[in-house]
């Protein structure tokens, strides 16, 4: 057999990886975006339904926070169903269940129901965000696998696009039709489509690539022959982290893990309280609030693209990812000190979630690099972990810290301190990843 041209080949793994991306990407996003509307939408129904249900900012915050609860809880088992049964059931079966819980939200009537559900959301959206990383490692070789996720991650900005005029014109629109109000519209229109998508994973998406028919034999070998390759050469790796203990024990992950916390709290605080700070800065109605909160994520499409870039070509993370969060925590401040001035808190807005949001990007760069290992997988969901528990924590301290004052600035002016704190202990992190060891 005559050995395949060096460039021939390059040039047929490039066309394989764009025809798995095409494949499987676009879903996945629309997928994730789903998932993360529906975590941020109370954000939305916030504006009717607390005074229609007399939920207090720290009720109110609590319901928004305990999500995380269930999702903490539940990620570790639920992953490690993955790869006993498969991603396709796995999807699917979190899809359904989340999708269900979420339309539920309209039988809320007392804070107690509110709990209730927005627990169980948690619950059964867990392992979603971890299983399509490991998902993802089926089809892409460890040098591929960052792109995808930067892809993946866009969901969340675009979900913050599409999700404030999407809960508007639902809470505007459909209030009142067949006796529901707008608010319990908005739980229907963004629940039902993540069900429906869950029925087409489990017929769209294949276990393994061995199993996709619309790959050719050649196409699954090459793939076959990359992963293997790549994978190798990460070998030498193996010693750093032997299990799971050493990895959740190293300073160095636990360092990340606490940035990743950091991060999180900020951008949830934007997600969560983004159509209170509008209408505390002066837009009056429902739908020019849903426009003018998709503004701050258009930004961070772009920023997300543009640090990722800058990035890569400097082969360096720490710094791009703890100087895009301390410029996010200062535009946060900003926006807390000048809540009543739309001029200002907008774009100040606007770039805290362009900025925490490419912070985040370029972190998870970080971990699988460093990790290398079998235990990666571990390592990473411990991450993940950490940054669901900062999602969790940032919305009850807002809600707290309002309800105590009585305004918002002291809450937000705390996330701040949190992002602050995170990015410094990203730039003291001595982590490495393979772009940031000097090469030769």
């Amino acid at each position: 057999m005559s050995a395949i041209p060096l460039t021939e080949g390059i040039d047929a793994r490039d066309a394989l990886y764009r025809k798995i991306t095409w494949r499987l990407l676009p879903f996945l996003t629309l997928c994730y975006m789903l998932a993360y509307l529906d975590r941020i939408n109370i954000g939305f129904a916030k504006l009717q339904m607390q005074s229609q249900l007399s939920f207090s900012d720290a009720a109110y915050g609590v319901a928004a926070g305990i999500f995380f609860v269930g999702y903490v809880l539940f990620e570790i088992p639920s992953n490690l169903l993955l790869p006993r049964i498969g991603a396709r059931k796995t999807l699917s079966r979190i899809m359904v269940l989340w999708g269900i819980t979420s339309a539920s939200m309209l039988f809320v009537r007392d804070i107690h129901a509110f709990y209730a559900l927005r627990f169980l959301l948690g619950v059964f959206e867990a392992g979603f965000a971890p299983g399509m990383v490991l998902y993802l490692t089926y089809w892409y070789a460890p040098s591929r696998t960052a792109r995808a996720m930067a892809v993946v991650m866009w969901a969340g900005p675009i979900g913050g696009v599409i999700g404030g005029p999407l809960s508007s014109w639902a809470m505007t629109t459909l209030a009142g039709t067949h006796g529901l109000e707008g608010w319990q519209w908005m739980f229907i229109v963004e629940g039902v489509p993540c069900c429906v998508l869950g029925v087409i994973a489990f017929f769209f998406l294949d276990d393994r690539p061995q199993q996709a028919n619309w790959l050719s034999d050649d196409e699954k070998a090459l793939l076959a022959a990359d992963l293997d390759a790549q994978r190798l050469n990460r070998a030498a790796s193996e010693a750093r982290h032997r299990s799971l203990r050493t990895v959740v024990s190293d300073p160095r992950v636990l360092t990340l893990a606490f940035s990743n916390f950091c991060v999180i709290a900020g951008i949830y605080t934007v997600s969560f309280w983004l159509p209170t700070i509008l209408k505390t800065a002066g837009v009056a109605g429902t739908m020019a609030i849903g426009f003018w909160s998709s503004v701050p994520y258009v930004a961070a499409i772009a920023a997300m693209g543009w640090l990722c870039r800058s990035s890569d070509r400097r082969n360096e993370r720490r710094r791009h990812s703890a100087l895009a969060s301390i410029a996010g925590a200062i535009a946060l401040a900003i926006a807390g000190l000048y809540p009543s001035n739309l001029g200002i808190a907008l774009p100040a807005i606007a770039l805290s979630t362009a900025m925490l949001w490419a912070s985040y990007t370029v972190l998870w760069a970080l971990p699988a690099g460093y990790l290398g290992t079998a235990a990666a997988a571990g390592g990473i969901a411990f991450i993940n972990i950490c940054g669901a528990l900062g999602g969790f924590a940032s919305p009850i301290i807002i809600g707290v810290v309002k309800t105590l004052t009585g305004d918002m600035q002291a809450g937000m002016l705390t996330i701040v301190a949190i992002a602050l704190a995170g990015a410094v202990a990203m730039l003291l992190n001595p982590i490495e990843s393979p772009a940031e060891i000097p090469h030769g």
